[in-house]
């Protein structure tokens, strides 16, 4: 966890810091008794933020990414921004958790105090996603890269043949790493066209292998900005649906049951990097390869609920309070509500540019936590992100494959974090035009 985020002067002025409130062991009363009560406000920029009006109803509690002159407007693709209530929540109980006089840097994975974490943090992720009872919630290590691995590790055999759909660099990757355990089929990529599209189901139905162990996507390409908005059904009826869904899990509902498995490195959307999130059903484990290493084997981890070895305990800690954010939010329809009115604005100010901004993406698959976007003239991107940087706005480069920018706008990051961006890309636009 950065400590550029934690106030070290206040911790070591008050050694014993805690909330007091913990008397009553309430998760959520604990969150309200921090959330600030009034607005916040911003250090004047030379940019102005207009108030852009619209229909759309939600839920907006004030926005505390922008209450400290400190902080920037981090549009990082993960390890991404983080709510500024979970951050103030961590850094009061960081020297001493409760009453268990240490912090949970400190604690015993076993003992009872990091298990009521680790079970919390899975209670409200099933009440979040209506997890139903028949799937394993498991939080490891490793990155959703090491599930490449561990899919056709666990649900196939050498000779078995499995679908890809490749949409973006990360299928792309996933397909790769399956090709040394199973034997795994693209059957459709949008390569030849840059990524920039999904197919029709329709042609996914076509292409399909009625024999195929389990059909994978990647539901959110993070470095090309494309997001299934809706779901296929594997043609095999005994196979399965799987989706990465690292760059857009806890983004919007889901119905986990058309899936057998979903999986999401944490650090977009619900919490620090080192824990990655793997809900799959129960029906699949028990059948890995005996090749499998025992840290991948999907059953030991399951009988063990995750602890069969020390687990990244600060970031599964860091995960439960940002679920409990999201809980507070009014859970992932309000969450989308608020994604989608964040996107609709930076995509509107690109469409209406003229072209001096530009999406590759098609319309009806872009990204609402992923938007990419290039400049007419090429070479003013190296000052874009220059002076977008000075305005405290961050990471806005775009991965190194694809050039141009990429403002990544996940849950954590404010409506006001979106329109100081709009307005500076206006202003630019006006000045360079």
């Amino acid at each position: 966890m950065s400590m550029a985020a934690l106030s070290g002067t206040h911790l070591l002025q008050n050694p014993d810091h805690r909330i007091n409130n913990f008397a009553t062991h309430s998760h959520h009363s604990l969150v309200t008794s921090i959330r600030p009560t009034g607005p916040t406000s911003v250090r004047p920029i030379s940019i102005k933020c207009a108030a852009v009006p619209t229909t759309t109803q939600t839920n907006d509690r004030p926005q505390a990414q922008t209450s400290s002159p400190d902080r920037v407007f981090n549009f990082a693709p993960g390890p991404a921004t983080l709510p500024e209530t979970v951050l103030k929540k961590a850094e009061s109980e960081l020297y001493v958790w409760r009453d268990s006089g240490m912090s949970v840097m400190e604690m015993s994975h076993r003992g009872k105090d990091f298990l009521s974490i680790i079970q919390k943090a899975e209670s409200d992720l099933r009440t979040l996603l209506d997890i139903p009872e028949e799937y394993h919630v498991l939080f490891l290590q490793g990155g959703a890269t090491t599930q490449f691995a561990a899919l056709p590790l666990n649900l196939c055999k050498p000779e078995d043949q499995v679908d890809y759909v490749v949409t973006g660099s990360w299928g792309d990757k996933a397909f790769k790493e399956a090709q040394k355990f199973c034997t795994p089929n693209v059957i459709w990529s949008g390569k030849s066209e840059k990524y920039t599209k999904i197919p029709s189901f329709s042609e996914l139905d076509q292409l399909q292998n009625p024999h195929a162990r389990y059909l994978h996507i990647c539901s959110n390409e993070t470095i090309h900005g494309v997001e299934f908005k809706d779901y296929p059904t594997p043609k095999n009826p005994n196979g399965v649906l799987i989706a990465d869904m690292s760059s857009n899990f806890c983004s919007k509902p889901v119905d986990v049951s058309r899936f057998g498995v979903i999986y999401a490195g944490a650090q977009k959307n619900v919490g620090p990097s080192g824990v990655t999130i793997v809900i799959i059903r129960k029906d699949l484990i028990g059948n890995a390869q005996d090749i499998t290493p025992v840290m991948l084997d999907y059953k030991i981890q399951a009988e063990n609920n995750s602890l069969y070895n020390t687990p990244p305990c600060y970031a599964i800690y860091m995960c439960g309070l940002v679920f409990e954010d999201l809980l507070e939010q009014g859970g992932l329809k309000e969450v989308e509500k608020k994604n989608k009115k964040k996107a609709e604005i930076l995509y509107n100010a690109i469409e209406e540019s003229n072209g001096f901004y530009r999406c590759p993406v098609e319309k009806s698959v872009r990204s609402l936590m992923n938007v990419p976007f290039t400049l007419e003239k090429s070479e003013l991107e190296g000052e874009f992100i220059k002076e977008a940087a000075k305005e405290k706005m961050v990471q806005l480069k775009g991965h190194r494959s694809v050039g141009g920018m990429r403002a990544s706008i996940y849950n954590a990051m404010s409506l006001a974090g979106v329109e100081k961006l709009v307005a500076f890309m206006k202003d630019f636009q006006s000045r360079h035009a």
